[in-house]
Formats: structure tokens, C-alpha cells, sequence
């Protein structure tokens, strides 16, 4: 069950931005917590909360910086023009080609106006083997003797792109917190909502367990059972589901509801079993889904209490 392309949207992200500095070491590289993209952020900057990369809540003044995967530069080098730009309200005033420690990379500088407000804006593309890299500069003109083009491109020019991001530091950017992990590990997080745990590969069809925080759910236990089921019928890649069982519980001291269920993947071939958990409280529900193949199940399934057990809020 590839519940990993759920984690396709951790590449979707609204681009704005800003940035200043001083000539710096690669040790003064900073990494906001769950990217893999860095830089040397100017002084006054901090790690915005809101998006990955950093802002100046006084001027705001921000950098984005967004992961795309490694075909996305040559779509960018050939769309970014300046008929394509000022279509989308950027006027060009330069472009050019770098070569940055992390592989070739362009540079466009140009000028928008956002809601009444003039800004200067600087995107770079850089490549690199994995991935692409995206920066966004955003800064109001009212300030940009704060942020002046020497300063900016001198922080671009300390991209820097790690192999990966530490789970530990993976796991912070979730709403709660995994006391056990059953011996998974993480394949994929939507940070502030969600993850997905999986066996260590190579495994054919490994077992997963999808963990997801979402507002709403119902207030009486009467209509618990229904809204389990139509958030159960909602799980991608799963064809002929039977559900074998449904009922009520309370799962660490909170009202829950079970679903159990068998089904097969998306080809048909392959016999899975299915768990589904909802934990309610709070104005909000826990959804936790296990799958495994049949043959594994016995094994699985415990391995999905332990995790679902040991699940906190922040």
C-alpha cells in the first residue's frame, strides 16, 4: 500500500520571502527544522514558524525554500522568462547563471507588487543530484536599504542541501509525539498533521502505519461508528475491502473506535489486513491506519498497538 505518495504534499508550499548577510562559513549554515535546503540567514532573521525558511516579522522580510524534485530545474530554466514572469506580475530585471558549491544554478531578480505593496524579489534555482532547490527573496522596498543586493546574493550563494533530515528532527515537526516505534521506521511527515512508518526495506509490501491529526469529529459516541467508516473509506490503494469488524473503545484513556478489515492492493494480487484507530478529544481526532499483507499480520498487528499506545499530544 503506497501510503508514501501522501507525502507528496510536503512538496506544496506558497513562495515568499526575504534575506541579507555577511561573508560566512559553511559552518554557519542554518537548516529550519525538517528541510533540507540551507543557508546563512541575515542578520535579524529568524526560522519562520509558518513555512520552511526564515523571516523578519518587523519587515517582513522572508526567505521560502521549497524541495522539487530533481527534473523540476530544467522545467524552471526553460519557463522563467520574462513573458512568463510578467505574466505572473514579476518584472525581470536580470537573470543569470551561477555556479554554486551545489551544483549550477540561475538567478532571477525582479520587481512585484503584492496587495498594494512594492517589493524586490530574488528567485534561485539550483540543482543538485536529488533534488532541485527553490529560494524565494522577498523584501518590501520601503526596507530595502536593510537588505541591499550585495548582501543577498552573498547569502545565496551559501545554498547548502543535506542527504537527508534526522528523525528526531523529522519527528518534532508532528503535533504529537511517538513514544514507541515498534521497530518502523519514517518513510514520510506532513509536518503539523501527519506520518507514515514502514518496515525497514527490502521488504515486498512492507507493513505501514499511517498516523494523521485532523479537526472535527463527532461529539456523541452514537455517530462515531458512521463517521469511522466513511473516513475508512476514504484510504487510498486498497481494492476489495471487507470490513470483519467495527466497534467502540477507549484507547489510552479516550474515546476511540476499531475498524478491522481485509482487503487486497491496488493490482488485486496481494491479501492485506487492515487496522483503522480513531481517537477522539479535543475538538479533534487521531486516525491511525495499519496494513500489512495477511501472512505478516500476527506479527504486525501488535507492533501497531505498541505504536498507537504510545502516541501523546505536545
Amino acid at each position: 500500500m503506497a501510503f508514501s505518495r501522501l507525502t507528496s504534499v510536503l512538496t506544496s508550499f506558497v513562495l515568499m520571502l526575504a534575506l541579507a548577510a555577511l561573508p560566512v562559513r559553511a559552518a554557519d549554515v542554518s537548516y529550519p527544522p525538517g528541510s533540507r535546503i540551507g543557508l546563512v540567514p541575515p542578520s535579524g532573521m529568524v526560522t519562520s514558524r509558518n513555512f520552511f525558511g526564515f523571516e523578519d516579522p518587523t519587515t517582513n522580510a522572508a526567505i521560502a525554500l521549497v524541495s522539487l524534485p530533481a527534473e523540476a530545474f530544467a522545467a524552471l530554466d526553460g519557463s522563467m522568462t520574462a513573458g512568463t514572469l510578467k505574466r505572473q506580475g514579476l518584472m525581470l530585471e536580470k537573470r543569470e547563471a551561477l555556479s554554486l558549491s551545489t551544483g549550477k544554478a540561475f538567478l532571477v531578480v525582479g520587481r512585484q507588487e503584492i496587495e498594494n505593496v512594492k517589493i524586490r524579489k530574488w528567485v534561485l534555482v539550483g540543482a543538485s543530484p536529488g533534488m532541485t532547490a527553490l529560494v524565494t527573496v522577498q523584501v518590501p522596498e520601503t526596507v530595502r536599504n536593510q537588505y541591499p543586493d550585495t548582501a543577498i546574493r552573498a547569502a545565496l550563494e551559501t545554498l547548502a542541501i543535506r542527504t537527508s533530515v534526522p528523525v528526531d528532527e523529522q519527528l518534532e515537526l508532528l503535533p504529537f509525539k511517538l513514544g514507541d516505534l515498534a521497530g518502523f521506521h519514517v518513510e514520510g511527515i506532513v509536518p503539523g498533521r501527519a506520518v507514515v512508518l514502514t518496515d525497514t526495506p527490502p521488504v515486498s509490501q512492507p507493513a505501514q502505519i499511517f498516523i494523521n491529526v485532523a479537526p472535527g469529529g463527532p461529539d456523541q459516541s452514537s455517530q462515531r461508528e458512521t463517521f469511522a467508516r466513511d473516513v475508512f473509506a476514504a484510504v487510498p490503494n486498497v481494492r476489495d475491502v471487507r470490513i470483519t469488524s467495527a466497534e467502540s473503545l477507549r484507547i489510552v484513556g479516550h474515546p476511540g473506535h476499531q475498524i478491522m478489515a481485509q482487503g487486497r492492493d491496488s493490482s488485486g494480487i496481494l491479501a492485506l489486513s487492515l487496522v483503522q484507530w480513531l481517537r477522539f478529544g479535543g475538538g479533534a481526532y487521531l486516525q491511525i491506519i495499519g496494513v500489512s499483507r495477511a501472512e505478516t499480520w500476527l506479527d504486525a498487528y501488535p507492533r501497531f498497538r505498541a505504536v498507537r499506545d504510545g502516541i501523546e499530544p505536545r
